[in-house]
């Protein structure tokens, strides 16, 4: 079968960046290998791509290619088999009762303003912290694929915003921010359990949580949603719980 059913393989064209400084882990160079033309990249051909360890940022499509480093694992939750855990259930009952919408890809200064708080508080000076209004709007609202924003608010104050792509066979995670300074909240966990929610609203197999470093503080979290699968040597094999101290 074709990696890209819709188009032929030859009109795709794969190539790689030159090294830039690893976000994750320190002293290390990163490179990615980048699926162009990005208009080419029809919602089927895209969920396609995930399957194979691709990851999308705006319009660009990527996976690491690092030429000495193999630490990140693209991963996805299966939907049929999670069961949360009671920390995650707590979570949920906390943060249940918040109004939650879909929407487009459409620009709003309420979305900004908590963009640009989140990565103040969260990601300063860790290469995400990019305040420019054109940078967020080519990282989060240019899309060839079906995304859509989804927000979430207490007492209609905006606490959260989550970016998902839908794909043939699940649901991607591409990026969420919210409300960094609610003391005792679990915005985070409580966004990922929603997806898998809608998973299994969708009957979708999978929710894909982009790629996973075991080294990685921040991406942590990841593993705490079980099963979780790590797409490993070309096929997609179960981490185990033990894997991930």
């Amino acid at each position: 079968m074709s990696l890209l059913r819709d188009i032929p393989l030859s009109a795709l064209q794969f190539y790689l960046t030159a090294p830039y400084p690893c976000s994750y882990l320190p002293n290390k160079e990163a490179r990615s290998q980048v699926a162009t033309p990005a208009f080419l990249i029809t919602p089927q051909v895209y969920s396609e791509l995930v399957q194979y360890g691709f990851r999308r940022s705006g319009t660009f499509s990527y996976r690491p290619r690092c030429d000495s480093c193999r630490e990140c694992v693209p991963v996805r939750v299966v939907i049929t088999d999670f069961t949360s855990t009671r920390s995650q259930r707590r979570s949920w009952k906390k943060h249940l009762g918040m109004e939650i919408s879909l929407h487009g890809l459409v620009e709003q200064e309420e979305h900004f303003a908590l963009y640009q708080r989140y990565q103040n508080s969260r990601h300063r000076d860790g290469g995400m912290d990019d305040n420019d209004p054109e940078q967020y709007r080519s990282f989060l609202l240019q899309s060839h694929v079906d995304s859509m924003l989804v927000e979430f608010r207490e007492h209609g104050v905006l606490r959260m915003v989550s970016l998902i792509d839908m794909l043939a066979d699940g649901v991607s995670a591409v990026y969420t921010f919210y409300d960094p300074d609610i003391a005792g909240s679990s915005f985070g966990t409580f966004n990922v359990l929603w997806q898998i929610e809608l998973c299994r609203k969708l009957q979708l197999p999978y929710l894909y949580l982009g790629f996973w470093i075991e080294q990685s503080q921040k991406m942590a979290y990841k593993a705490n949603f079980q099963p979780l699968q790590g797409l490993k040597n070309g096929s997609w094999q179960t981490i185990n719980p033990e894997d991930t101290q």
